[in-house]
């Protein structure tokens, strides 16, 4: 993990592989020239002047994303100034958003990979900026090389960027201190999830995912239970054994409990965790099951969002429901047509096996609705209809209650990710209406994600708030990285669920 410190040193003596600063497209009387943003003043004076100048002349434009490299200036112990593009100037009197720095940052860590120490002189007006540099930089240097000779990229045979110091913030100032604790915290746990999602599926099933999860609680301080498969057919946990019967690793219910002492509130979080995704009999063709080690994503984020709370000491009791199960075709798996009876006692015809995702989360959403929380969240990769509808990088939310899924978008949104409300349309839930069982596991084609939402409806608790979060488009991505978003898993949902938490601690929601 990448070292991380507050810095009063001034850049020109400060000794670094690179100086980082920011440059952004102009506005007002300036509108259309380069701008070199606050922070980096030291190193703009070092140049005369005139950084923004040489930079232009480099081809530099202040856009978002773009990285200009350039010798550092004379007396400067750092060999090197990366310059990194924030986008357009905000107007008088305002400042750079936290999304901007916190990409601009994450796209300077990954430029930096191979050196040992940065600096970043970018603007930091206050605590929640630093915060945001931090997070962006300590998410931008991730990079998962386990399964690479000497822990290297293979392409580039370098190691992410070993450490980075912020400018201009201040090592004794309590809030600026809480701000890179918060930031460490919930990045260390977010790669954790990237990890997991990253991990190949010869190497992370179940039974290892929960090992997983049950070396963090004892290291956190979160009580953890976990239920084997002679625990869940003893409870009449139907829907979980039912996906993971056709595989040679049995499913578990994974539960972790963080509790705080002045906790008003509980929150439930429920994670899909199929750990890889065949289809089972409903075998997926060639060319889409290539990434299905990413169908754990909900339950990697609900970890992970559990543990960095824990972490932060958050005065909010958090419930985190792993349900984990490889789902594989054999001899012994749930065939199309055939009923389980779920953990709730409703029983479910199963249309399509490689709708499997609804049916672990079905069963944790009963379990996590006997504890009568005040809310719950579930996470999952559930359907490709919601990548159709939102594409790959914005996730979408369902709810029964309207004000809770605005309070998640809204999170969404003040942490940096995309997230949109979706409808729970009462005429779509007639198509999983089954002439055999209680209710069938797939419904219209059309409005897939919504019918996946309505489904899970069924399995919440009367009078508990629910909302229901489906990441099948940003939770890997199989493009290029960019900003702080790697290549594969992205830890999706994790700083969303964090921050639902922080605005239940304080109060804030509901």
């Amino acid at each position: 993990m990448t070292a991380l410190t507050l810095s009063t040193a001034a850049a020109p003596g400060l000794r670094a592989d690179a100086i980082v600063v920011g440059v952004a497209k102009g506005s007002g009387s300036r509108s259309g020239d380069l701008v070199v943003a606050p922070g980096a003043e030291a190193v703009d004076k070092a140049y005369d002047g005139r950084l923004a100048g040489v930079l232009e002349t480099l081809g530099a434009s202040g856009a978002e994303g773009e990285v200009t490299k350039l010798p550092a200036p004379s007396g400067f112990k750092a060999p090197l100034v990366v310059a990194v593009g924030l986008g357009a100037e905000p107007e008088k009197d305002a400042q750079f958003d936290a999304e901007t720095l916190r990409k601009a940052a994450g796209t300077a860590a990954r430029a930096l990979a191979g050196a040992k120490k940065a600096a970043f002189a970018l603007p930091l007006a206050d605590a929640a900026d630093i915060g945001a540099v931090a997070e962006g930089a300590l998410l931008g240097a991730y990079s998962f090389d386990a399964y690479k000779e000497n822990g290297k990229d293979a392409k580039n045979g370098k190691v992410p960027l070993a450490e980075v110091a912020l400018l201009g913030g201040k090592p004794r100032d309590k809030a600026h201190k809480a701000a890179v604790e918060r930031a460490t915290a919930v990045t260390e746990e977010l790669n954790r999830a990237r990890d997991l999602i990253n991990t190949p599926p010869n190497d992370l099933n179940p039974e290892s995912f929960a090992a997983v999860a049950q070396t963090a609680a004892k290291e956190h301080g979160i009580k953890v239970q976990v239920l084997d498969v002679k625990a869940l057919e003893k409870g009449g946990y139907g829907g979980i054994l039912g996906v993971g019967v056709g595989s040679a690793a049995g499913p578990r219910l994974v539960k972790l409990s963080y509790t705080h002492s002045k906790a008003k509130k509980h929150l439930a979080f429920v994670g899909k965790g199929i750990t890889y995704d065949s289809g089972g009999i409903s075998l997926k063709p060639a060319g889409h099951n290539e990434t299905m080690k990413c169908d754990m994503s909900g339950a990697a984020a609900v970890f992970g969002a559990v543990v960095a709370a824990a972490r932060i000491g958050l005065e909010v009791n958090v419930t985190g429901w792993l349900a984990l199960a490889e789902n594989m075709p054999s001899g012994t798996a749930t065939r199309p047509g055939d009923v389980l009876r779920m953990y709730s006692g409703k029983t479910v015809e199963v249309l399509n096996t490689d709708a499997e995702g609804r049916l672990v989360l079905a069963d944790a959403l009963w379990a996590a609705s006997e504890e009568n929380p005040d809310a719950i969240v579930d996470v999952a990769t559930l359907t490709g209809a919601m990548v159709l509808a939102l594409g790959n990088r914005t996730f979408g939310v369902m709810a029964n209650d309207e004000a809770f899924r605005t309070a998640i978008v809204e999170a969404a949104e003040e942490v940096g990710e995309a997230s949109w409300p979706m409808p729970l349309p009462d005429h779509l839930r007639k198509g999983m209406d089954s002439p055999t069982a209680d209710i069938a596991n797939m419904g219209e084609r059309m409005g897939g994600g919504l019918v996946a939402g309505l489904f899970l409806r069924e399995f919440v608790g009367e009078g508990i708030t629910w909302a229901h979060i489906d990441i099948a488009g940003p939770a890997f991505n199989e493009q290029g990285p960019f900003g702080y978003t790697p290549k594969g898993g992205t830890g999706s949902a994790v700083r969303t669920l964090v921050r639902l938490a922080e605005l239940t601690a304080a109060g804030d929601l509901g």
